[in-house]
């Protein structure tokens, strides 16, 4: 695009008109003191405008996140940006404006910077799970005396992962999925397997205060009887009822098929990333496709990918410990004959919380001993 000139350069435009009409009206003596100044500065700022080219950028992608975080995006320009070793373009006055994802919500008004001369950066918060992109980034470009500009667009995008929101399991339900009878499994004192961090649902005389005093963090100690546990099969799909596709929309005018997509998500990620935390292996399956996860190492980034870009659909299988069926209006849990909604399981679970003593065992509930405490 070629450069225009902005406001300013239209009002100097016609400053330096009057002043030249004028100039030779009184015989040319006002020419040198306005006419030239003003011609020099229009000639300067379009040759500056017109020689700057799309910079290279690079987009200092932020971390993979659940929904309703907000993140710090960088962008280099300039050398920092150029992979090939090509020279990078001179800097610049630019408003710079970045093109999100419509499931995130980026800078609202533009950013002026030097381009190639100072770092920038933006935030932007994760509104709708799946697989977001960042960019391009569109510049206007201004010469020094904002008298031109250029518009500019570098193509250059990344791409951010974002997760479906998590919420509790109660301790109940989880163990009464990986043992026959896991309340007294998990009450017995056995061999010492292990130590390691604190999850809901464990027990205040299993808390190893001498190491949790080291790593100012909550350490319990875990038994052989404990970890013997078997693996969870989550198979999940969802569910619309007759004619409620075509005409039912949910928030945002979203079709009800995404809506019951992202409960679906929802739920088994919850679900799966509890079991995890449990020290219980899943499989999991969705319409996206399977995963199965152990604790540890990559388990829970692969179960939350999978929730993140998985969309409607049905997953039969009959062998599954859990099926998870999502509508429009919420997600269920079947596990054999029981079926419980989602809903309701996270309000038992922030009942169970509610109902404990503290967030936190302090010292002195060593004595307490086997009373459940609140996730820190």
């Amino acid at each position: 695009m070629t450069p225009a000139l902005t406001r300013r350069g239209r009002v100097a435009g016609v400053v330096g008109l009057v002043a030249a009409a004028s100039a030779l009206a009184a015989g040319g003596r006002a020419l040198d003191a306005i006419v030239i100044p003003v011609a020099i500065a229009l000639a300067a700022g379009y040759v500056q405008v017109s020689r700057v080219d799309a910079p290279a950028v690079r987009h200092v992608t932020p971390a993979d996140g659940f929904v309703g975080e907000t993140r710090e995006v960088g962008l280099e320009f300039g050398p920092d940006a150029v992979r090939d070793g090509s020279a990078a373009g001179p800097s610049f006055l630019a408003d710079i404006r970045v093109r999100v994802d419509e499931g995130l919500d980026g800078p609202t008004a533009p950013i002026r910077a030097s381009v190639g001369t100072e770092p920038v950066s933006y935030h932007v918060t994760y509104r709708e799970r799946g697989e977001r992109t960042l960019g391009p980034v569109e510049l206007t470009v201004t010469d020094v005396f904002g008298l031109f500009e250029r518009e500019l667009v570098a193509d250059e995008t990344a791409a951010v992962t974002v997760y479906p929101p998590r919420d509790p399991i109660p301790a109940r339900f989880r163990r009464g999925l990986y043992a026959v009878d896991a309340v007294d499994v998990s009450r017995r004192r056995e061999e010492f397997d292990r130590l390691r961090e604190y999850t809901r649902g464990d027990a205040v005389r299993d808390v190893h205060w001498a190491t949790t005093a080291k790593r100012d963090e909550i350490v319990v100690k875990e038994f052989a009887a404990e970890t013997a546990r078997n693996r969870v099969t989550i198979a999940g799909g969802t569910e619309v009822r007759g004619g409620e596709e075509l005409s039912g929309f949910g928030d945002a005018d979203r079709p009800v098929s995404a809506i019951a997509a992202d409960e679906l998500a929802r739920a088994t990620a919850s679900l799966a990333l509890a079991l995890l935390d449990d020290g219980v292996p899943v499989d999991v399956r969705l319409p996206a496709g399977r995963v199965s996860a152990a604790p540890g190492g990559r388990g829970r980034r692969e179960v939350l990918e999978l929730a993140a870009r998985t969309g409607p659909g049905t997953v039969t299988d009959e062998a599954a410990d859990v099926t998870v069926v999502a509508e429009a209006d919420g997600a269920r849990f079947r596990t054999g004959d029981r079926s419980v909604s989602f809903a309701d399981l996270r309000r038992a679970a922030d009942g169970e919380h509610e109902g404990r003593d503290g967030a936190e065992p302090s010292r002195g509930d060593e004595a307490t001993g086997g009373r459940e405490v609140a996730s820190p």
